[in-house]
């Protein structure tokens, strides 16, 4: 199998879980120092770390081939690497949201178009981490929702068309995982955003909590898993209630720093 941005965060959480289930995972990331120490931990035969820019397709080619000649082919591709930013849109550069969308959107699209003869072949499977914010509105990382949302649309489409094919699909939806990406969040401007402009969280999940419900969903052969009591009432009050889900967002969103 192979896990997208499996340095750290939720995408090493679900690379030790598929491990100690028996699965062999190559770790893909940028950083190739964080993910060879993950591989090194899950051991040579059960690991492979390789350098990847999800942004280039080239990259991600040369990766999932590296994969295919070694392994004999991917049985399950993990779609997770990504980034996120902080700050209303009209202060946002637009390069912003367009480096958040190359690496959420296109970073997905490149492995999955790389990986995807294969998967056909093995009927396999492709787990993509998506959000809340995947289906509902979030002030202040509108790039990041749009990249989200953008996400469902490929995949369920991906999923229509091969579904005489075996291929299986599954969007994971936490909410706020105990993950780094919040704090290596875009400013406005591009660089790293102010601490004052981060949204705090009480208590995020740990990113081995929803890598153990990934894994349960995967077994099952799940289409969408909303992970926590939170995504599940996020789910049903931003369609059934829109108006109250976007009030309660931006009570979080927008409160000022305490």
């Amino acid at each position: 199998m192979v896990v997208t941005g499996a340095a750290g965060g939720i995408g090493a959480a679900l690379a030790r879980r598929f491990a100690r289930d028996g699965a062999r995972v190559a770790l893909l990331d940028r950083d190739t120092e964080g993910a060879a120490g993950v591989a090194r931990e899950l051991g040579e035969k059960a690991a492979l770390a390789l350098g990847c820019d999800v942004t280039s397709l080239a990259d991600c080619k040369a990766a999932i081939d590296a994969i295919v000649s070694t392994w004999g082919g991917v049985d399950v591709l993990v779609n997770n690497a990504g980034i996120t930013h902080v700050g209303l849109f009209r202060d946002t550069d637009v390069d912003v949201i367009r480096r958040v969308l190359d690496v959420n959107l296109l970073g997905a699209v490149h492995c999955t178009k790389a990986a995807l003869p294969s998967l056909l072949d093995r009927s396999g499977q492709i787990v993509v981490t998506s959000s809340v914010a995947g289906f509902a509105p979030l002030a202040t990382r509108s790039g990041y929702a749009a990249s989200k949302h953008a996400l469902h649309g490929f995949f369920d489409s991906l999923r229509a068309e091969h579904r005489r094919d075996g291929l299986r699909v599954l969007m994971v939806c936490p909410s706020f995982v105990d993950t780094a990406i919040g704090h290596n969040a875009l400013g406005t401007g591009g660089g790293s955003a102010s601490p004052e402009a981060r949204t705090g969280v009480r208590s995020p999940m740990p990113p081995e909590d929803l890598a153990d419900a990934v894994v349960r969903a995967a077994l099952r052969n799940r289409r969408l898993l909303l992970v926590s009591r939170e995504a599940r009432l996020a789910y049903w009050v931003a369609r059934l209630l829109p108006a109250l889900y976007e009030r309660l967002m931006l009570r979080r969103t927008l409160a000022p720093p305490s």
